[in-house]
């Protein structure tokens, strides 16, 4: 098990490395580009960040789509920007040898449901396509929020099912899953999680999980996350995730709001929850 965090590049990529380091990362998630942009990543950029991470030695790299990817949008336009922007920044994490490339599963519009599973399907194929077999695409399921494609575990099942190919890989969000009803709060409750992701047939997807708490309530469908132990999920449901057997092979980033010292402390308080 490795326990990362989502650096923040506000001194461009150079700077991860050592922003990783410093809070004690042992993997770590970030954006290639603007995530509030189209523009996606330079080429030179990830060619010169790939050989600086690779020769830092922190270890598992993962990148996020930004934030305007949605692989399910009912606006055709939309949905053309998002795939050729998913093009450039695979082609970015197979330069850098990113392990993974975290994508949403996309919303559609409202009373839309199967028109949007389907865009979705066809377009994370058309990504898969040209995904370098270093890197692997993988799907993070959504917080239960409004015209989602995936937000429950057997939703992620009818989505892994509509592309249809073994490359594909899970994220989960402990955020995510909690605000769509899952209570990753009590030690049952991960039992329960996890029976269902056996159940489903996706425990060999899971590539990676998002470690946050949660700012709101159970239930919620609100995607609020909280420094890890002081949200409604708490140290007794982490504790309860961290020790399950299909979690200790994989990297857990934590994106919530804590920075520097405190960011160093809560990836402590992760590692001391975990099998010992």
């Amino acid at each position: 098990m490795r326990i990362g965090a989502h650096v923040r590049t506000r001194g461009g990529l150079r700077t991860a490395a050592e922003a990783a380091r410093e809070v004690g990362a042992e993997a770590a998630q970030l954006f290639v580009s603007n995530p509030r942009s189209w523009a996606g990543p330079r080429p030179e950029t990830a060619e010169a960040f790939g050989a600086a991470w690779r020769a830092s030695g922190v270890g598992p790299l993962f990148v996020h789509a930004p934030y305007l990817v949605n692989v399910a949008s009912p606006n055709p336009g939309f949905l053309t920007k998002s795939l050729e922007l998913c093009r450039r920044s695979v082609a970015a994490c197979g330069v850098i040898e990113a392990a993974g490339f975290v994508v949403h599963s996309g919303a559609g519009g409202p009373g839309e449901p199967a028109q949007a599973l389907e865009r979705a399907g066809a377009l994370l194929r058309a990504v898969l396509a040209v995904t370098p077999r270093t890197t692997r695409l993988l799907v993070e399921l959504m917080a239960g929020t409004s015209g989602a494609v995936a937000s429950t575990l057997e939703e992620a099942a009818r989505l892994f099912d509509a592309v249809g190919d073994e490359r594909l890989g899970l994220c989960l969000d402990t955020c995510h899953l909690f605000a769509a009803g899952y209570a990753l709060d009590e030690p049952e409750g991960v039992d329960a999680c996890f029976a269902e992701l056996h159940a489903t047939g996706l425990a060999n997807r899971l590539a990676l999980i998002h470690a946050n708490d949660a700012r709101f309530e159970r239930g919620s469908r609100r995607d609020r996350h909280e420094i890890v132990g002081e949200g409604h999920i708490g140290l007794e449901g982490f504790g309860a995730i961290l020790r399950r057997p299909e979690v200790r092979d994989l990297s857990l980033i934590v994106e919530t709001p804590a920075s520097g010292e405190r960011r160093r402390r809560e990836l402590e308080t992760l590692r001391s929850l975990g099998p010992s």
